[in-house]
């Protein structure tokens, strides 16, 4: 029986029936002509546009800011790194811009002697 009980593919963005008139096969799943957009500035896609990341689809500029590579160092020069953590995108998995070392002993002490002697003296006469 040709007809018989088939798989319903659904699109993962909006979780309806997609049909195979208006379905876009991509990153193993198939998409709603409509739905195939970034997810995170909502551009259409394109084949060549488009990078895939754990199921969710991306163009390549929201892909690049959200999981590219971050520092000096990696080939492409210091005039197209940021220092953007990504935050507008809803990126919470990378790390801060600032390094996290432990503070060296007596620094806190040192610190706080240094702000006494610059900080101004308090008028004791009323």
């Amino acid at each position: 029986m040709p007809f018989g009980n088939q798989e319903i593919n659904r699109c993962p963005r909006c979780n309806q029936a997609v049909f195979h008139a208006e379905s876009i096969p991509a990153a193993g799943k198939q998409w709603h002509k409509t739905c195939y957009r970034c997810g995170l500035c909502k551009k259409m896609l394109e084949a060549m546009t488009m990078a895939e990341h754990e199921g969710n689809v991306f163009c390549k500029q929201c892909y690049s800011r959200k999981f590219g590579i971050r520092g000096v160092g990696f080939g492409i020069g210091a005039g197209a790194l940021g220092m953007d953590t990504g935050d507008r995108f809803g990126n919470t998995e990378s790390l801060s811009n600032k390094p996290n070392y432990p503070v060296p002993p007596g620094a806190a002490a040192a610190a706080a002697a240094a702000n006494s002697r610059h900080a101004p003296a308090a008028d004791t006469e009323e």
